[in-house]
């Protein structure tokens, strides 16, 4: 047994699942589904399923429906409970619960009426993706699912397509081989990206590429299961005569680590490049050292 049964404060108590492998879930998050007074799920069989691998009881407790569907009656009788003192813990089909997820709406009714909200976090694909991808994770971008429509998911990737930061989106199966080819139409094809399937499960596959290299790759290709896409922010050329006027303005006022740090930032180059040019520059217009 691998949960206990804990005192839970009143509140709505968010439960992060599993994406994929079920031992990934935390103990923490088994004590709260053993604990509360109230369970809440987007997909009830998911949770059924997932406490019966654990050997999780019900103890008689009904687990409420919570989806994009789900009237304000449901929400409203979920915060009535919590509002009385109650615990109610929610988790959403998988991952950590309001990622792509509708219980958006029951966090914000809960905010609104001042009942508690806690977390016991778990496993979550966007950020796992980022993990085993291979893009930068200095910064990033979650877009959740493009839109259906040709039209509607163009226009939202013309418009992050200036982001300085890796794009992260959820994609169908269904939709993965035209939303790469327009994702290479739009963002340019020689961008790196990367197609995560099935993570934390059996036949997990990471693909890397460019957006043309992938797109070719999945126009015909029969695909299965959960997916993450990662893209490459754009690379801008960058002119080596301008980063080091840049250089030498810094240089007159900053420590040389200082300088080459702003300005490498600033361009988005390199910092070991930044650096082997400062260390050209004349003596004379380094600065303080």
């Amino acid at each position: 047994m691998n949960f206990q049964k804990v005192s839970l404060p009143q509140g709505i108590h968010l439960v992060g699942v599993p994406i994929g492998t079920a031992r990934d879930i935390t103990l923490r998050a088994l004590d709260v589904l053993a604990s509360a007074d109230v369970l809440a799920a987007e997909d009830t069989r998911s949770l059924r399923r997932l406490m019966d691998i654990h050997g999780v009881p019900l103890d008689g407790r009904h687990i409420h429906t919570l989806h994009d569907h789900s009237t304000d009656k449901v929400v409203a009788q979920l915060l009535a409970r919590a509002g009385e003192g109650g615990s109610v813990a929610y988790a959403s089909e998988a991952g950590m619960p309001l990622i792509a997820d509708p219980g958006f709406e029951l966090i914000r009714a809960a905010r609104d009426a001042g009942v508690p909200v806690h977390c016991a976090p778990g496993p979550s694909a966007v950020v796992t993706a980022l993990a085993v991808g291979g893009l930068p994770t200095d910064a990033f971008l979650f877009g959740g699912f493009l839109h259906n429509t040709k039209a509607a998911r163009r226009s939202a990737l013309e418009g992050w397509g200036n982001v300085q930061a890796t794009l992260v989106f959820y994609e169908s199966p269904k939709r993965l081989a035209a939303m790469l080819a327009d994702a290479a139409d739009v963002l340019g094809g020689e961008r790196q990206a990367a197609v995560c399937r099935e993570l934390t499960k059996k036949f997990e596959e990471v693909r890397s590429g460019t957006l043309a290299e992938l797109a070719d790759h999945y126009a015909d290709a029969s695909v299965k299961g959960e997916i993450v896409v990662l893209i490459d922010r754009r690379l801008e050329k960058i002119r080596e005569d301008d980063i080091e006027s840049d250089l030498i303005e810094a240089l007159g006022h900053m420590s040389m680590r200082d300088a080459v740090d702003a300005v490498s930032a600033a361009h988005g180059a390199p910092r070991r490049k930044v650096y082997q040019l400062a260390l050209t520059l004349p003596k004379g217009g380094s600065g303080a050292s």
